[in-house]
């Protein structure tokens, strides 16, 4: 994913992903969006998301995840 990153930085490229891999989110991502059942129930910076998630279910979500990636890692 470096070069994704290093292409975004020289060209100001924006991108949407689509994953359920919420670890690499974190990694790609400065805004999120979380859905459930195909609707939109949370959107805010990945930080925000990660570190403060308002809805049970993106709570839910970052609780499966492995110890040390949503606790302000990067």
């Amino acid at each position: 994913m470096p070069v994704l990153k290093d292409l975004q930085d020289e060209f100001h490229l924006s991108y949407i992903f689509i994953s359920h891999d919420l670890a690499v989110v974190k990694y790609i991502s400065d805004q999120v969006m979380v859905m459930n059942q195909g609707e939109i129930i949370e959107i805010a910076d990945s930080d925000a998301i990660y570190l403060h998630p308002r809805e049970p279910y993106t709570r839910k979500l970052l609780s499966a995840i492995a110890k040390g990636w949503h606790h302000g890692s990067s």
